[in-house]
């Protein structure tokens, strides 16, 4: 595909499922808002906040002023307290005072990414607090699709209600996330140079790879698959996603591994890549 393809394709992917967290919020009852999700210390309703503020920050409009209390104990430094404002400050509304700002904040944001002057490869800001840089126009779009759909199953999940493990936004997060392994392998989890772990993923995002860690320490995704390697891990995707986004401790996942078994315990320990 052309860079304007890639970016009608990861426009596409983030109004699928924007859109689909409206559809599964729209019919809850107020107390069912509070179900709380695998996204730690947020509830339904605060992964809704967390998606329309970011989106009203593409935008352009100003971030809210707002005081955090000081017993949010998954507010543990700069980056989840920036987060956390514009999901505190909704805790006090209604249902369908979130749905109407979400179906709205849907409606802006879609005709902004129609009309949008930016070239694929054009530098935006990506605003993430104390993360906050300049990024390609087409990767903070790519960004913005892992985000909506790792929140969207949070939803999923908390309601009971699975479904979009095939969705164009999970190939795209699938791939996200497959180059963020060579920082999980080599960096995070150190594995020995002259190395290669492999990943065996089933289900609805199926493939194979592996990480080589070259004679410096640095790790790659490679497509070749050793016989031999020196971990080995077999999962299902959405045990996969989970394990990469920090919605499950390695204790609890269904993973199969094999080999070195010092080594795939440091791997699992180091999974989570997200912020």
């Amino acid at each position: 595909m052309t860079d304007k393809q890639t970016v009608q394709a990861y426009a596409d992917a983030w109004t699928q499922s924007i859109e689909a967290i409206s559809e599964l919020v729209t019919p809850l009852s107020e107390g069912e808002w509070n179900r709380p999700t695998e996204c730690p210390g947020w509830s339904v309703r605060d992964v809704v906040s967390h998606v329309i503020g970011m989106e009203l920050e593409l935008l352009g409009d100003p971030r809210p002023i707002h005081t955090l209390p000081r017993d949010l104990r998954h507010v543990v430094d700069e980056f989840t307290r920036y987060c956390e404002v514009p999901v505190d400050k909704r805790r006090c509304h209604t249902a369908p005072e979130m749905t109407a700002e979400l179906e709205y904040t849907i409606i802006r944001r879609s005709r902004a990414l129609r009309g949008t002057r930016y070239e694929p490869t054009d530098e935006v800001r990506w605003p993430m607090g104390p993360y906050s840089r300049e990024i390609p126009y087409h990767q903070l779009l790519r960004t913005r699709v892992f985000d909506v759909w790792t929140h969207e199953q949070d939803i999923r999940r908390a309601l009971r209600a699975p479904g979009d493990l095939d969705s164009a936004a999970a190939g795209i997060t699938r791939d996200y996330l497959v180059e963020l392994l060579p920082r999980a392998v080599a960096k995070l989890a150190g594995a020995p140079a002259g190395s290669t772990v492999v990943f065996d993923v089933h289900g609805a995002q199926e493939f194979m790879t592996s990480v080589h860690v070259d004679e410096s320490g640095r790790g790659s995704v490679d497509a070749m698959v050793p016989l031999a390697p020196a971990a080995r891990f077999s999962m299902d995707w959405e045990t996969y996603a989970r394990l990469a986004c920090g919605r499950i401790s390695p204790s609890t996942a269904d993973v199969k591994s094999e080999g070195d078994e010092v080594l795939a315990h440091r791997i699992l320990d180091n999974f989570s890549v997200t912020p």
